[in-house]
C-alpha cells in the first residue's frame, strides 16, 4: 500500500506543471450560456482589512494569482466592511476591471439603489455582472429593484443569498416564485442540507448555484487535517484536504462556482488547481462523503 501510494503521489507531482498550465475547468450560467471557472474568489473576514497599506497588498497578490490562475468570479457585500474598497483598489492597480466577473449584494432595508452605486463606486467597475439579495434582507422590496436594472442594462445578473442553512423553506419559496438568474448558499462536505431541496430545484429551474463557505471557514480543513487524506484522492488529482472538500463542492451538477476566501496566495492557486484535472462522478462523490462522515 506504502509504495503504490507514493508511485500515485509521484505521478501526480509530475503531472503538476501541465495542471498549472491548463485552463480551468468551467460551467454554463444557465440563464445565458455564459461559461465561468467552477472556482472564484470570496472576500468574506479576509479582505475586510481597512486601510492597513500591507494587508491591502497581499490581497492584491491573492487577486493577481487568482487572475494568473484563470480566475474570474469576485464576490462581496457592503456587508463585508473595508472588502469592496480593497477590491476595487486591486482591480485598478492589475487593470483587471474588464476580466473580473464582479458579484456583489444588496444588504439594506431602505434605499437599495443609493447602496449598489456606493458599491459600484467602491469596485471601481462600470457596472456589476451579479447582484444579489444578500440574506433575503428585504428581498420583497430590493430583488424588484435589481430585475429592473437588469431590463435597463446596468446589471448582467440577478439573484439572492443565504448562508450557513439559514431561512431555507423561505429561499426555496422565492426561487419558485420568482425568474432568477443565480441562488448562493451554503455547501460543503459537512453542510448538506441544500442537496435535498435546494441543488434538485436549482437545476430544474435552471438557476446557477454559487457555494459560500466551502470549507467552513477553515474548521472543515482543520478537522479533515487531523486525519491523512486517503490514497485513492490521487484519482482526482487531490493533493491535499482543501482540494478535495472544493472538488466535491464544484463536482455536484448543480453547482457552477465555489467562492472559497482567502488571504494567502498560496491557498488561491491550491484552490485554483482543485478546478481543474479529473472531477468525481457520483459514484466518486458518494465515497468522498463516506470516508468524511466515518473519520
Amino acid at each position: 500500500m506504502k509504495r503504490r501510494t507514493l508511485l500515485q503521489w509521484s505521478a501526480l507531482a509530475a503531472a503538476g506543471p501541465a495542471l498549472a498550465q491548463a485552463a480551468p475547468l468551467t460551467r454554463p450560467i444557465p440563464s445565458s450560456g455564459e461559461p465561468i471557472p467552477r472556482v472564484g474568489l470570496g472576500t468574506w473576514i479576509t479582505f475586510n482589512v481597512g486601510q492597513d497599506p500591507p494587508a491591502r497588498a497581499q490581497c492584491a497578490q491573492v487577486m493577481r494569482a487568482f487572475f494568473e490562475a484563470g480566475g474570474r468570479l469576485i464576490d462581496s457585500s457592503p456587508m463585508y466592511g473595508s472588502s469592496q474598497g480593497v477590491v476595487g483598489e486591486a482591480l485598478r492597480g492589475l487593470a483587471a476591471q474588464q476580466r473580473v466577473f464582479s458579484a456583489d449584494k444588496v444588504w439594506t432595508g431602505s434605499d437599495g439603489a443609493a447602496q449598489v452605486e456606493a458599491s459600484r463606486r467602491l469596485w471601481q467597475v462600470p457596472r456589476f455582472d451579479l447582484l444579489q439579495v444578500h440574506n433575503l434582507l428585504a428581498w420583497e422590496r430590493q430583488l424588484p429593484l435589481l430585475q429592473a436594472m437588469k431590463e435597463r442594462g446596468q446589471l448582467r445578473y440577478v439573484g439572492i443569498t443565504t448562508s450557513e442553512g439559514r431561512r431555507h423553506r423561505e429561499f426555496e419559496q422565492v426561487m419558485r416564485g420568482h425568474r432568477l438568474d443565480f441562488v448562493q448558499l451554503t455547501y460543503n462536505l459537512f453542510d448538506r442540507e441544500a442537496e435535498e431541496r435546494l441543488l434538485p430545484l436549482a437545476a430544474d429551474r435552471g438557476i446557477a448555484v454559487l457555494v459560500n463557505r466551502p470549507f467552513q471557514e477553515g474548521t472543515l480543513v482543520q478537522r479533515l487535517q487531523r486525519h491523512p487524506l486517503p490514497p485513492w484522492a490521487a484519482e482526482i488529482e487531490c493533493a491535499s484536504w482543501a482540494q478535495f472538500a472544493l472538488k466535491f463542492a464544484i463536482s455536484h451538477p448543480a453547482v457552477t462556482c465555489a467562492i472559497p476566501a482567502t488571504r494567502r496566495v498560496d491557498h488561491v492557486r491550491e484552490n485554483m488547481a482543485a478546478g481543474r484535472g479529473r472531477m468525481p462522478d457520483d459514484a466518486m462523490r458518494r465515497r468522498m462523503a463516506a470516508h468524511v462522515a466515518a473519520l
